[in-house]
């Protein structure tokens, strides 16, 4: 009984943290490429200000105590799920600068920013081949993407463009201190996987970038055949690391897709760029110092 009431009291101290809206970032594997959205807008009063961010420290704080109840000790999540593009690794370069530097060759004109505009009309349109973009490697629908993109439907071009985003030449980790915060989270018990909307080049892209081994499971949209926001690879991701959903935390860029659908899925979710800024962070608030 005085556990009970002792829930029950962390439970009302519990306040909804706001938040604002990221901008949205263009890559040539995230599902949507979203447009640049605008944040939230408050007071601008200091004293308002104040009281609304004492009021989510004070939230935020009742939360962790609440979660760390669950499990008698400091953590409070078993399991890290994390969203691979936007989160984990951005590309080195704008997609439509590399578009047209490989493309010169093989006779694409198009400017970089005709290139973005006609690559964001063609990804918001229906994928009829499939209910699912990522389909195994992805060939036919980063093909339409490409094509439409830059208007050369050359297979040489094709291919060297595909080949060149499983190099480490095209990405780099969003976070240089990732590695070491992993460590310590899977030291302390967490367990950790990648769950992302992505081909299979996702596997040999995390080799390239030597950190393949820092996770204990990897689902790949792909492979689960379900994308974000679709709870299912979520849930398969949780099967893998053998973890409840309620006992996981998902920490993605993308609303929709990230916060959304890991909360269908049963999981906590904190926005990247909102919520959490980087993984020493998301380790603070799981209760792992680093």
């Amino acid at each position: 009984m005085a556990m009970r009431s002792r829930t029950a009291r962390l439970l009302s101290s519990i306040t909804h943290k706001p938040t604002s809206s990221i901008n949205g970032k263009l890559s040539p594997f995230k599902n949507q490429p979203d447009p640049v959205s605008g944040s939230g807008s408050f007071s601008s009063s200091a004293a308002n200000s104040e009281v609304m961010n004492s009021s989510r420290l004070v939230g935020w704080k009742g939360y962790e105590e609440y979660r760390r109840a669950l499990y008698g000790g400091n953590i409070t999540h078993k399991a890290l799920l994390v969203d691979a593009v936007g989160t984990l690794v951005i590309p080195s370069q704008p997609m439509a600068q590399i578009y047209r530097q490989i493309g010169e060759k093989y006779g694409v004109e198009y400017s970089e920013d005709e290139i973005l505009n006609r690559y964001r009309r063609a990804y918001e349109q229906p994928w009829g081949r499939s209910r699912l973009r990522y389909v195994n490697d992805g060939r036919p629908f980063w093909q339409y993407i490409v094509s439409s993109s830059t208007g050369c439907s050359d297979s040489q071009y094709f291919e060297e463009l595909y080949n060149y985003y499983t190099t480490d030449k095209a990405w780099h980790l969003c976070d240089p201190d990732a590695e070491k915060v992993f460590k310590a989270l899977r030291n302390a018990g967490v367990k950790i996987a990648v769950v992302s909307n992505f081909d299979t080049r996702l596997r040999p892209l995390l080799r390239a970038l030597n950190c393949d081994h820092w996770f204990d499971a990897v689902a790949v949209s792909a492979e689960v055949a379900a994308e974000k926001p679709n709870p299912t690879i979520f849930l398969r991701a949780c099967e893998l690391l053998d973890v409840k959903p309620e006992d996981a935390v998902h920490v993605g860029d993308d609303r929709r897709n990230d916060i959304w659908g890991a909360r269908d899925a049963g999981c906590d979710a904190w926005l990247w760029g909102s919520d959490v800024y980087s993984f020493k962070e998301v380790a603070q608030r799981i209760g792992v110092q680093v």
